[in-house]
């Protein structure tokens, strides 16, 4: 309630209050004492109302007092709280505001500081376009002087030009005084002797073209009957496709054979060999293309003829654990492999192709040996081209793992190892370094063509595709002779194995313009006199040396 009506509503009650207690009293003494006048009466009743009013007033005014001081004091206490509110809340925004001013006043201090920097980049860039600007002046200035210096020299040139003209239109006539042919006439003579000269070296061409094609188509032949003899058991490849087991005693060969041949037939058709039991003493040999079920059926035999309990239950049980231990050392020999090479991240599968190349051989070489030598080639050479060793070495790695794959699976070995590194997710140039490092296939990549020199380096070995030496340093030794029997030839070197011959002629003897007819006239003498397979590069040098000695 609002304390103005409070105060208002004590002092009426204390008013009737008063009243009411004069009017008591005044009845009480009326009643005591002697009737008085009308008059009387209603001067003492003024007269008291007016004692009651001033006593009331005062009253009033002293309770009013009160009141009001309650009020202020109460007001001012009020007054206190809000002004404290209004003041934390204006010292709260004045301390927002404080943040935001001194963040915009850090923002503008940043701002000043990149554009001194953007002034001092400007200034900078402003100083070195003017150095620019002034060397491009003077390279102007050179060139304006250069041009002029050409201008010169192409008058020199002109006049130069002029006077061999002229020196030309004499020499002809000359020429024509002293053949007696016309200019015409001996153009004619002589492009007729160009035109016969250019149909025999057409010819010669052709007939060489001719040639390797058929030296071609031979290598052709004679891969294909290779691998057919590499896949195949015959009488001259027994040595790689067969393997000796010796016996304690003759008696031994009666137990494997069984009764009614029971043990020999469940012991070939578990392994998948051929066993040969013949007159040999002490021996049995076992014949099988496949060099790694070759050696478990070798292995399990073995082990067999050392347990001394041979019949088909115990065949089986021993293969199996044969099996077993054959896996463990595949893959043992493809994991050393690949660290010897230093290659990782091989598919556990091609490890295990890689190690099964150990018991395959090729042109009487073991493969997984050739593999490895390839390998390090491959890398070697790319290292050397500036490519990376380790891509080179992987991919000669891999080149010839089809040759793991072609004795179980149809096609031949490049086509097999491309479609088995595509399988186990090797990338597309180690793949395609199995397909293309032989050809008839597209190459695409340079590793490719490492890996196939390698493997042509590796496969150079005495036994494979050798020719005589003696044969071959007398080719080297013809070749040589027919260059220095020339005139003005003085050394001559056949290099690149007898493919290319490099002669050195005599400055004073031969002049460049007759440098190519003695290249084609040796080029000639040599197919007409030499024997030999390809072609032979003839290269003329001739230089002139001149030497001076300070003292």
């Amino acid at each position: 309630m609002d304390p103005l009506s409070i105060i208002i509503g004590v002092a009426a009650g204390l008013a009737c209050g008063l009243i009411f207690y004069f009017i008591r009293a005044k009845s009480l003494r009326g009643t005591a004492e002697a009737p008085k006048s009308a008059e009387e009466i209603a001067a003492e009743k003024a007269e008291q109302d007016k004692q009651i009013a001033k006593s009331v007033a005062a009253k009033l005014d002293t309770q009013l007092a009160v009141e009001q001081e309650r009020i202020e004091a109460e007001l001012t206490e009020r007054f206190k709280e809000r002004a404290a509110k209004h003041r934390k809340t204006l010292e709260a925004d004045f301390a927002e505001e404080k943040i935001v001013l001194d963040e915009r006043a850090e923002k503008i201090k940043r701002r000043e500081e990149s554009l001194t920097s953007r002034e001092d980049k400007f200034h900078n860039r402003e100083v070195k376009l003017d150095d620019k600007i002034a060397k491009v002046d003077d390279k102007e200035s050179k060139i304006d002087k250069r041009e002029q210096e050409v201008e010169h020299w192409n008058d020199e040139l002109g006049q130069r030009a002029q006077n061999l003209e002229e020196q030309e239109v004499a020499v002809t006539q000359r020429l024509a005084e002293v053949s007696g042919m016309s200019q015409d006439e001996a153009k004619t003579e002589f492009f007729k002797q160009l035109d016969v000269e250019l149909v025999e070296e057409q010819n010669a061409l052709i007939r060489t073209r001719r040639l390797e094609a058929e030296e071609r188509a031979k290598e052709m032949g004679n891969e294909i009957v290779s691998r057919a003899i590499q896949r195949y058991s015959a009488e001259h490849t027994a040595e790689t496709t067969t393997s000796k087991v010796e016996l304690p005693d003759e008696e031994m060969k009666g137990r494997i054979i069984g009764r009614e041949g029971r043990n020999i037939r469940s012991f070939e058709q578990a392994t998948g060999v051929d066993l040969i039991i013949d007159d040999t003493p002490n021996v049995i040999t076992i014949s099988c293309f496949d060099g790694v079920r070759r050696e478990i059926a070798r292995r399990c035999l073995a082990t067999l003829i050392e347990d001394g309990r041979i019949q088909p239950a115990r065949i089986e049980e021993v293969l199996i654990a044969t099996q077993q231990e054959m896996d463990r050392e595949v893959a043992k020999l493809g994991e050393d492999a690949a660290y010897e090479c230093d290659v990782s991240g091989l598919h556990p599968k091609l490890i295990k192709l890689l190690g099964k190349l150990q018991y395959r051989t090729s042109y009487g070489q073991n493969v997984l040996q050739h593999t490895k030598e390839v390998a390090w080639l491959s890398g070697g050479m790319a290292a050397d081209l500036g490519l990376d060793p380790k891509l080179g070495r992987r991919c000669g790695l891999m080149h010839d793992i089809g040759k793991a794959l072609d004795h179980e699976e149809e096609g031949s070995h490049p086509v097999l190892g491309f479609e088995a590194l595509k399988r186990f997710n090797e990338s597309e140039v180690v793949a395609n370094a199995a397909l293309a490092h032989h050809e008839g296939f597209e190459v695409k990549s340079i590793y490719t063509t490492i890996a196939a020199a390698a493997d042509a380096i590796s496969a150079a070995r005495p036994g494979a595709r050798r020719e005589n030496v003696e044969r071959y340093i007398k080719r080297l030794q013809q070749l040589e002779e027919i260059a220095i029997s020339f005139k003005g030839v003085m050394k001559a070197y056949a290099i690149q194995a007898g493919r290319e011959l490099r002669v050195i002629v005599n400055n004073h003897s031969l002049s460049d313009k007759e440098l190519s007819k003695h290249a084609r006239d040796i080029a000639k003498r040599i197919e007409g006199e030499v024997a030999y397979p390809g072609e032979v590069k003839v290269t003329m040098i001739r230089e002139t040396r001149a030497t001076a000695t300070a003292r």
